[in-house]
């Protein structure tokens, strides 16, 4: 072992705190690098293989009643694999000791075959039998929130008729990973199941003997989607059919694609930050160590150590952090990445999780931690390369000290001789003060990043559950129906007001640019379901033309006043030029909305409806549930509360989760910087300490002097950092927005205080540490340093 191989295990041993603290800080970075990355791939490829195993189509249709003979004609049309035809109903539900409505939708099963897409992962149990009209299978999310187990008895109102069903398997489907009812925004397993069950019971029921109502449709490698869906189209339109949607307009993968994508674009906001703080701060503590070794260097150099020996000593010294910091962040990611795919695989109902442990991942992390500390390096090493062994074997010229208020000001007058120094440490040595605010500064903001997907969430629901979406239930029918169907819901016990909705699925363009959303028609004035602007306020539809979201204007790039074509997808199919009169704001998906007598002129029907918003009376809502489970007309009944609590308990408790993690990350940096800070302040001027010590200063007065200077920088570096904070707040908003849901930049005064309070504490604990290593001071050994 070297001389210098020797030095270096000395200086760990001095510098262990310091080192480990910087390595915590890579550790961060690491650690939220593989975690997201990793748990990323990890759902991608439990996706990709699920979907595989289980084949799950590419292009979707649904119609209204089809013959069988049609699906020659359909498997002929270029490009296409195979064709999977089924019955699919939505239904009202009756679950035994359960007092709301709950919907169903009951989907066929081939008497004779299996299914040759969307086939079903059996949990438990069986398929029904041939023959055995009551046989059914249902989802697993629906049966675990009920308790069912084969054997278990519901009914379901088929067509008008009330049948009793018994569960006899309990399945997952590629095609329902995201199962949300109608009316719904978020996944409610308690009051919306998936029913598998006998092709002939149905077709009886629904007067679909040789016929369907679905068909999906698997492309062969490389045929043209779009091509598909056209002439599918051509081939359904004298059936009813609605246009054909591929897997990208699917709900249960649209959903699952935002959650993905939105744990994706974390993947890519975070880590970076976290690398470039611990770049920094590499950057500040070697600067730092190097200031403190001058005399060391020049004597290895008048050794003849030459400059390559010597900074290939310092690089091992940031080598050996960084590796710490690989290994700690490495198992940390590894844990944590896991435990998230875990989390997302329940929320999602996989049948199973691909762990993926990607070498290449845990290799990018320690090249990129390894880079960011080397350029942290750079400044430091290049101060070793410039000393020549002379000057570095001398003290450095002592600062040039200049008043900087006139000799008549005391300030001695107004602040205490520790202040007094403190503040005249700061003014001597302005760079290193400037770097030191900064370090604090960045670790400021990387907690309020962390904690403002907190605080945007709480908006998103203030906005969308409360400003908004101002009903209590969303009465959805099987059909649309006609204007006097108002007045049948309005004198249902309880309901004290109604106001009806009519959605048209269309497909919008400008330009190149078109997305397949759906355009609801409402009344000017209604009061339960508000519009709102941009500015969050109330508006009034216009009488004429289409309001479309924000971020749907953004994605065809439009402006109030200009034109879109829209292509109906439903009755008589047609495209219009339709003005975009108004932008408002919403947080789930993009559509559109036109006044209801706008929407029926434009599609040449009279006023119609397939839903209605009710407010109702809390003391009446049991009789208002029984009295919706005795109309057959309806298809499902969506209820406000219930899914504000799924929300809260399913998608921000994932996005929390996240949040949680980063900001228990962050909290370790931001004590890795302050403590480094605390601690080099302390090896720069243990000399001058220990003096005043000498002198008479007691050790109170002595730490006073040291922890004032890093309490104030503290301090300062508090709304810099939350200007930052903010900053990158921005970056991970425009990151996270998505089609599906997005979020407003709402950062709260409590997230900065939150943040400011971390960053304190960890001043403070880094304060109790140094005035430990202050009390174990050797006054005499730092005393005969020579000057």
């Amino acid at each position: 072992m070297g001389a210098l191989d020797i030095k270096l295990l000395r200086d760990f041993g001095r510098l262990w705190g310091q080192a480990l603290a910087i390595a915590l800080v890579i550790a961060g970075g690491v650690a939220t690098l593989i975690l997201a990355v990793g748990s990323y791939r990890s759902l991608d490829e439990t996706r990709t293989a699920y979907y595989e195993r289980y084949r799950f189509a590419d292009v979707f249709a649904s119609v209204s009643r089809a013959p069988k003979t049609l699906v020659d004609r359909i498997a002929e049309i270029l490009g296409v694999a195979s064709v999977d035809t089924r019955i699919a109903k939505l239904v009202l539900l009756d679950i035994p000791g359960y007092l709301e409505p709950a919907t169903g939708e009951v989907i066929s099963l081939p008497e004779t075959q299996e299914a040759s897409l969307n086939l079903l992962y059996m949990r438990v149990g069986r398929m029904p039998e041939p023959g055995r009209a009551e046989e059914v299978v249902v989802n697993e999310g629906f049966a675990l929130s009920h308790r069912f187990q084969p054997g278990a008895r519901f009914s379901a109102i088929l067509n008008g008729r009330k049948r009793e069903l018994t569960i006899v398997g309990i399945a997952l489907s590629p095609e329902f990973i995201y199962a949300v009812g109608p009316g719904d925004i978020m996944p409610d397993d308690r009051r919306f199941g998936l029913i598998w069950m006998s092709e002939k019971t149905l077709a009886s029921a629904y007067d679909l003997d040789d016929a369907f109502s679905s068909v999906s449709l698997k492309l062969l490698r490389g045929a043209s989607e779009s091509e598909v869906m056209m002439r599918l189209d051509a081939l359904l339109e004298r059936y009813g059919g609605r246009a054909a949607y591929g897997r990208k307009d699917q709900t249960s993968h649209a959903w699952l694609n935002h959650e993905l994508d939105m744990l994706n674009n974390m993947s890519r906001t975070l880590p970076p930050i976290f690398l470039l703080v611990s770049a920094f701060l590499v950057n500040l503590t070697l600067s730092r160590l190097v200031a403190l070794e001058r005399e060391q260097i020049g004597l290895m150099k008048a050794l003849g150590y030459n400059n390559a020996s010597i900074v290939m000593h310092y690089l091992k010294f940031v080598t050996v952090i960084v590796m710490i910091g690989i290994v700690i962040g490495s198992a940390a990611g590894t844990w944590l990445g896991m435990r998230i795919t875990s989390l997302f695989g329940d929320f999602f109902h996989f049948p199973f999780l691909v762990f993926t442990k990607s070498p290449d991942l845990y290799v990018i992390a320690a090249a990129l931690s390894l880079v960011a500390a080397i350029i942290g390096a750079v400044r430091a090493l290049r101060e070793v390369v410039r000393l020549a062994p002379a000057v570095a074997m001398q003290a450095p010229a002592p600062p040039r000290y200049r008043r900087l208020l006139p000799a008549s000001f005391k300030v001695d007058r107004f602040m205490s001789q520790p202040t007094t120094m403190m503040l005249r440490n700061i003014t001597r040595h302005p760079v290193r003060s400037l770097f030191t605010t900064l370090g604090i500064a960045l670790a400021t903001a990387i907690l309020t990043v962390s904690l403002f997907t907190g605080d945007a969430m709480e908006q998103l629901i203030d906005v969308t559950y409360f400003l908004a979406d101002r009903q209590d239930a969303t009465v959805s029918f099987v059909e649309k129906r006609p204007l006097d169907v108002v007045l049948q819901i309005a004198r249902l016990p309880g309901v004290l007001a109604a106001e009806p909705y009519r959605e048209v699925p269309v497909r919008i363009r400008s330009g190149n640019v078109e997305r397949r959303i759906m355009i609801s028609g409402r009344r000017r004035d209604a009061d339960l379901n508000r519009i709102i602007d941009v500015d969050l306020r109330p508006v009034v539809l216009p009488e004429a033309g289409l309001a479309i979201s924000s971020m749907l204007a953004r994605i065809l790039a439009v402006r109030v006043g200009d034109s879109v074509e829209v292509d109906l997808l439903e009755g008589a199919r047609r495209t219009s030029v339709v003005p975009v009169a108004a932008l408002v704001e919403d947080y789930f998906g993009i559509r559109g909305m036109m006044d209801s007598e706008t929407l029926a002129r434009l599609m040449r029907e009279a006023p119609s409806v397939n839903s209605i918003n009710v407010s109702l009376d809390q003391n009446s809502r049991e009789t208002f549930y029984a009295a919706i489970k005795n109309l057959p007309i309806v298809g499902g009944l969506a209820l406000q509360s219930v899914s504000l609590a799924n929300f809260r308990k399913l998608v921000a408790l994932l996005i929390t989760t996240m949040a949680s993690i980063y900001t228990g990350l962050a909290a370790v940096i931001a004590f890795g910087v302050v403590y480094n800070s605390a601690r080099i302040s302390l090896s720069e001027r243990a000399r001058e300490l220990a003096s005043l010590r000498v002198l008479g200063f007691t050790r109170g007065e002595v730490l006073r002097i040291l922890l004032l200077e890093l309490a104030l920088l503290t301090l300062i570096a508090q709304p810099p950092g939350w200007l930052i904070g903010f900053g990158l707040a921005w970056i991970m908003q425009k990151n996270l927005a998505g089609e599906l849901m997005r979020v407003r930049l709402i950062v709260e005064q409590s997230t900065y205080v939150f943040a400011s309070a971390i960053v304190i504490a960890a001043a403070v604990l880094s304060a109790l540490v140094v005035r430990r290593r202050l009390n174990e001071l050797d006054l005499v050994t730092v005393l005969k340093t020579r000057d």
